[in-house]
This record gives C-alpha cells, sequence and structure tokens, in this order.
C-alpha cells in the first residue's frame, strides 16, 4: 500500500477496472502502466499484478467488461436494427475507453476463454437484430455490413473525423446513417 493512502476498496479487481477507465480516458490505452494504476487506487504497485497478472491481463479483463457492457446496452435494443445500431453508437460514447481497447486486440489475450465468451455474446446480440429484420437475406453478410456501418460511424465520430454539418448529437446522427440501410 502506498504510504499516504490506506487501501479502502471493497472490491479492488472493481476499483482497479474503473480506474483503468479513468487512465485510458486521459491518455489512452497504450500510456497505461500497471505502477500508475497502482498509484491512482491508492494501493501497493504489486495489487494490479495480483489481480491481473500484467497490463496485458488487465486490458483483457477490461475489454471482457466492455463486451458485457456493450451485450446490455444493444440488449436493450431488442430485435430493433436502427435502435441497437444506435445503442453500439452510444455504447461507443459513453464508454470511450473500453471502445479504444476491445477492437485492439494487440493490447490484450484475444484467446482468453472470458474474453471469447463475452465477444461471441456482444456479437449474438448484434445478430440478433438483424435476424430479425424483414430485408436480412444474408443475416452473416447483413450482420457485417450493420456491423461495419455502426463501428465505423462511431469511430469517426470519436476521432473528430466527420464533417462539419454531420451534427452535434451523435444518436440523432446515427439514425440518420443507419437509416440509409433501409433505403
Amino acid at each position: 500500500m502506498t504510504s499516504n493512502r490506506p487501501y479502502h476498496h471493497g472490491d479492488l479487481r472493481r476499483a482497479l477496472l474503473a480506474t483503468t477507465a479513468e487512465a485510458i480516458r486521459e491518455s489512452g490505452p497504450a500510456a497505461l502502466s500497471l505502477r500508475d494504476l497502482a498509484r491512482r487506487a491508492g494501493v501497493s504497485h504489486a495489487a494490479p499484478a495480483h489481480h491481473f497478472g500484467d497490463k496485458a491481463g488487465l486490458l483483457t479483463a477490461f475489454a471482457v467488461e466492455g463486451y458485457d457492457l456493450l451485450t446490455e446496452e444493444l440488449g436493450r435494443a431488442g430485435d430493433d436494427l436502427l435502435e441497437a445500431g444506435v445503442a453500439y453508437v452510444r455504447f461507443a460514447v459513453e464508454h470511450r475507453a473500453h471502445f479504444e481497447v476491445m477492437f485492439r486486440p494487440d493490447l490484450y489475450r484475444p484467446d482468453d476463454p472470458a474474453l471469447v465468451a463475452a465477444r461471441a455474446r456482444s456479437g449474438a446480440a448484434l445478430h440478433g437484430g438483424v435476424a430479425a429484420h424483414p430485408a436480412a437475406s444474408t443475416p452473416d453478410r447483413d450482420a457485417l455490413a450493420a456491423w461495419s456501418i455502426v463501428h465505423g460511424f462511431a469511430t469517426l465520430w470519436l476521432a473528430g473525423a466527420l464533417p462539419p454539418g454531420a451534427g452535434d448529437d451523435p444518436e440523432a446522427t446515427a439514425r440518420q446513417v443507419i437509416r440509409r440501410l433501409f433505403e
């Protein structure tokens, strides 16, 4: 433990993941270090390594958490493909740190069983909205197309790379873009 801040977390693992989100929002995933994470959380330098092993282990757990959050967000949209797309964009905007890690398998252990399962759950949630849509003719390809559109939009939005007239509400703008799938 650090000398000036006593350990006070009831759930250290959860506290470290929350601190990870904060650190990534500030400096990005590449700048994250276990030593800085421990300092921010007010725990010993060994505490993050005890829970996650190393930085890749930490980011694997963080990506699992992100995929689970995405699955919850997509689940709230039900079988409405438009709303699932908007939910995906909302997730990216509200959980930017997770979004930045989830699609960077070079940062974590992509073959980790918990990660594979979490990624499959989120994929199934997106796929379900596509399969339920009346215009879906080839669900696998249609799901890839839908994911590509919403992921691309979310990435462009977060990077500030959309044209100036695109609007300032990511959900409203995403609805306009996603509706193009149905035209």
